[in-house]
């Protein structure tokens, strides 16, 4: 408990430096350099957002001009976007709000995005489904284009059910990678499954200490993030 307490006024610490001093750090994923997200939007100096939203914007960046869904309403909150955003509660203009194992629009996408959205998908509905999450990445594939990709970010230890299936491999993604939180000041290493496997949510460190980031693709098709 001590050591909990600790962890968090370590962040809270470190909060305070980053928004006076904004410091230019960098982590690595696939053996690329990436720079930090420090926002105060969702406080990204203290958790996972600071990581994750990097990633997914250079996938972002490397498809424009093609067609691209976000699902859960994450990447305007940083930055301007003019692609498509399926979120089922926010009521904001621009944005799609339907359930998305329901959404089927006419057109089919080359990318659709996901950023820590997948894991609230039937756990923070009542009553609580579980496999919901499975039904709708099965929608989402039905949108994807022929070489069309889904990339997926979902904090562990939030939701057990989510970490169950992919622990089983209910989930069928291509490629999976994994990040781990290593200290109090929001630092992320690339490591293997079995070194975030047991990760916990809100406890260590606030919000996630152990993240995926993983590919989905239309059954048969090949292609690399």
């Amino acid at each position: 408990m001590i050591s909990t307490i600790g962890n968090w006024v370590s962040s809270f610490l470190w909060l305070i430096y980053f928004a006076i001093f904004r410091p230019s750090n960098t982590f690595v994923f696939r053996g690329e350099s990436y720079p930090y997200l420090y926002s105060y939007s969702n406080f990204t100096f203290l958790n996972e957002r600071a990581v994750e939203v990097p990633i997914v914007r250079n996938i972002w960046n490397q498809n424009t001009g093609r067609r691209i869904l976000e699902v859960g309403n994450v990447l305007s909150q940083y930055y301007p976007v003019e692609h498509d955003v399926l979120d089922k509660y926010e009521s904001v203009d621009g944005i799609i709000n339907q359930d998305v194992v329901d959404f089927n629009p006419e057109k089919k996408y080359d990318l659709i995005i996901c950023i820590s959205t997948l894991e609230h998908v039937g756990w923070d509905e009542q009553p609580k489904d579980p496999e919901k999450v499975l039904r709708a990445i099965d929608n989402l594939r039905e949108l994807l284009d022929k070489q069309g990709k889904i990339i997926v970010t979902i904090p562990l230890g939030y939701n057990p059910g989510i970490d169950d299936l992919i622990r089983k491999g209910n989930i069928q993604f291509a490629e999976l990678r994994y990040l781990k939180r290593i200290s109090g000041n929001n630092r992320w290493i690339e490591t293997e499954w079995q070194e975030v496997e047991r990760s916990t949510y809100n406890n260590n460190y606030p919000r996630a200490e152990g993240i995926i980031i993983g590919k989905i693709l239309k059954k048969n098709a090949v292609d690399f993030f």
